[in-house]
């Protein structure tokens, strides 16, 4: 099952305050993924049990680098700047303090670190929409991990965002090591994520 639209992108007498509505009433069931990507409501189906591993996998070696105020999110929504979004990144890496105050959001450009592992239901979305959205935002990096990739699962390291577009800074194929930058400085082995 690919992801459900909701509702029409904004029409006459419907802006982005009702975009913002429908996505917070929506009633998905238990672990689904409610977007707001490209002014359309989406709700994906729950990952999958090799997309969830991917993303545990993917943790414990972040949490040995990052600094002790940060945090690492799996369900925190995201906002793009100019009403572009609300995204439900599969990892968000951000200080803890950017989670201070009212709301169930954060500025995407408060993320270090936005990861999304693709899934057939939603590949296009992170390969094409999220890398858009995340540059617009200034998200400093972005790292997409994409197992359903041309047959050959591979990782791809996107930075140095700059009027709207990201710099791919490597990609690999799963099963060898990619290098997160400062403030991260970690070499990932991609072999250990599993293939669906």
């Amino acid at each position: 099952m690919g992801p459900l639209t909701v509702d029409p992108a904004p029409g006459p007498g419907q802006d982005w305050d009702d975009l913002v509505r429908i996505w917070e009433e929506t009633d998905a069931p238990e672990g689904c993924k409610v977007e707001i990507i490209e002014q359309i409501v989406t709700v994906s189906p729950p990952p999958s049990k090799d997309h969830s591993s991917t993303a545990s996998l993917l943790q414990r070696p972040l949490y040995s680098v990052i600094p002790e105020d940060w945090g690492i999110y799996q369900t925190l929504g995201v906002t793009l700047p100019g009403r572009g979004g609300i995204y439900i990144p599969d990892l968000v890496v951000l200080p803890r303090t950017a989670l201070f105050g009212p709301g169930n959001t954060v500025p995407a450009a408060e993320a270090r670190l936005v990861v999304e592992i693709t899934s057939r239901a939603n590949a296009n979305h992170d390969r094409v929409s999220k890398v858009n959205g995340y540059a617009k935002a200034g998200v400093e990096l972005f790292l997409l991990l994409d197992p359903w990739h041309s047959g050959r699962p591979t990782a791809t390291l996107y930075g140095e965002p700059e009027d709207g577009a990201y710099r791919v800074l490597e990609t690999v194929e799963y099963g060898r090591e990619l290098t997160l930058p400062e403030p991260f400085g970690l070499v990932l082995d991609t072999g250990v994520f599993p293939i669906s």
